[in-house]
């Protein structure tokens, strides 16, 4: 079952329906004295289905190992975003195919990546030591097609064009005991026309929300300490259900379970209500942490990016935002999108002038095979494109340090949740999203405390239990 690029990009009025996910016995010894290895790419959503596909393959009896040279069984779960992705993924193809022919090792495709019609075609056609593929819409059926391929000794693909349906209670590996994701929606109907992941994950479809307050309860009696509430556009959260129930009533039923931190990513500036800002200042337990992508500071790209928003209105929300007690806001920002001019590209700086972001992940525009953007006429230089990065991230860098300058000698708290890389320190975040590297012993992982702000750097912070 391979990808289509026209199945994908369909919506209609078709009713969502929502299953259960349900364990098959059949398969719990498929993967008995057997290990596996998950290489993750890309955002979160990806990191948390790896999460589910790492429970999965527990299920059926596999154990994880850090290595790959170690495992019986490799999978890479792979991004669509950028050229970049693909390109790593493919090297690490070469790596992956060379381990495979010094032991007998299965090898697996999913994620982003897998969805795409001209990726899995390349697959099919030139990698066909790759044993199975499997696309962002059936990881649930993981088990099945897993064994499949063991037991007919051929390569498995099946990937679903779709606009997609909820399984509920996959079961889930979490990667952390303290801070969990949990997906509130799923896909995008945005269609911006540079991006690819309305293809590769469906149509817009809500979690019913009794379901979403069940798993934040079920993680508070498990001990976390916070949750992501995660999404394409988590902001656009119920707009597709019949319920009169949006992400601001979401955010509000979410804090009122009491668990310590709450958070949401990724946010588009078309869907941002009042109604979310007054929650966030409402309760103290809704994180002052907001990432609003503003890809472009310039109208007319803007327009060509099929953003359906303006820099006026975008700053018009900003400055919104910025009434929340001690918010930091971070953004996404493409540069050299097709027919971008110098005054296009000043633009864009004008904005982050103005804002001074806490930080920025910046990128260059990367053509995605399907998508509007990809057939527009690029003729802009690489050096040109380069050199506006460069500016661009010399701005980015200013902002980010003299935000963090701002904590210094503060006293703020800090969630501790792993060993950082500095000896004898561990990290953790505070409410704004500040990385902390913390000298601490380990008695203190899982624990929100006061730490005071004793060092300064552009992208991380020093501090002392107080």
């Amino acid at each position: 079952m391979l990808p289509n690029l026209l199945e994908a990009k369909k919506r209609t009025s078709n009713k969502v329906k929502n299953y259960k996910y349900i364990k098959d016995d059949r398969y719990k010894e498929v993967g008995k004295n057997k290990t596996y290895y998950i290489k993750t790419y890309g955002c979160q959503m990806n990191v948390h289905d790896s999460e589910n596909i790492k429970a999965l393959l527990e299920e059926m009896s596999f154990s994880e190992v850090d290595n790959m040279e170690d495992a019986n069984l490799i999978l890479l779960n792979t991004c669509a975003i950028r050229e970049n992705a693909h390109n790593k993924v493919f090297g690490f193809l070469g790596r992956v195919k060379h381990l495979k022919e010094t032991k007998n090792v299965i090898t697996g495709i999913c994620g982003c990546m897998a969805q795409e019609e001209n990726v899995v075609n390349e697959i099919k056609n030139k990698y066909k030591w790759v044993d199975i593929v499997f696309g962002t819409h059936n990881i649930s059926q993981l088990p099945r097609i897993l064994s499949d391929s063991i037991n007919n000794n051929k390569q498995e693909i099946e990937v679903l064009s779709c606009e997609g349906d909820i399984i509920e209670d996959i079961p889930v590996k979490r990667d952390s005991k303290y801070k969990a994701w949990v997906n509130i929606m799923y896909g995008c109907d945005k269609f911006c026309t540079y991006c690819i992941v309305p293809y590769t994950r469906g149509k817009q479809r809500s979690r019913n929300p009794k379901d979403i307050i069940r798993e934040v309860e079920k993680l508070i009696k498990d001990g976390y300490k916070e949750v992501t509430l995660l999404g394409q556009n988590v902001n656009a959260y119920g707009k597709d259900l019949e319920l009169n129930y949006y992400m601001g009533d979401l955010l509000r039923d979410v804090a009122k379970t009491g668990i310590d931190r709450v958070r949401f990513v990724t946010s588009h500036p078309w869907d941002f209500t009042d109604e979310m800002i007054t929650i966030i200042k409402e309760y103290d337990n809704v994180m002052p942490y907001i990432h609003l992508p503003l890809q472009s500071g310039s109208n007319r790209i803007l327009k060509l990016m099929g953003r359906r928003y303006t820099k006026e209105s975008y700053l018009e929300l900003f400055n919104k935002l910025k009434t929340i007690s001690n918010v930091s806001i971070t953004t996404d920002i493409i540069v050299g999108f097709p027919g971008e001019t110098e005054d296009d590209f000043k633009e864009t700086l004008d904005v982050v002038n103005t804002c001074k972001y806490d930080s920025a992940f910046t990128f260059i525009f990367s053509p995605r095979v399907g998508t509007p953007a990809a057939k527009m006429k690029d003729d802009i230089s690489l050096d040109t494109k380069n050199e506006r990065l460069q500016r661009l991230n010399e701005l980015v860098n200013k902002y980010a340090n003299l935000n963090n300058q701002k904590y210094l000698n503060k006293i703020v708290n800090v969630l501790i949740e792993n060993k950082s890389n500095k000896d004898d320190y561990l990290m953790g975040y505070t409410d704004t999203m500040k990385l902390v590297n913390v000298k601490c012993d380990e008695s203190y992982l899982g624990k929100i405390v006061k730490v005071k702000i004793v060092g300064v750097k552009t992208w991380s912070l020093d501090g002392e239990i107080v």
